[in-house]
């Protein structure tokens, strides 16, 4: 499951604004807001899982252990021709 700091963190690592990121994971931007807020809102699983998709297609990678949370750009994904 994402976070909303990995959401956060890796629209900054991809230079994505929340509108980037919402177009490509096909989302409304309210529905990504609600999942980058550090409120604790109501997030569909839908909305996480497109976001995932997404960030993954671009070549994020999700870390999660148990001593934490993080994020890694692929290398090799910057080079591809768009």
């Amino acid at each position: 499951m994402i976070t909303a700091r990995q959401s956060r963190a890796a629209r900054a690592l991809l230079g994505w604004t929340q509108e980037t990121l919402a177009d490509k994971a096909r989302v409304s931007l309210t529905a990504l807001k609600r999942l980058e807020s550090e409120n604790g809102l109501e997030v569909f699983e839908s909305t996480r899982d497109e976001v995932r998709r997404a960030l993954e297609a671009a070549g994020v990678v999700l870390l999660s252990t148990d001593k934490g949370e993080g994020v890694l750009l692929l290398h090799h994904r910057l080079d591809r021709p768009k």
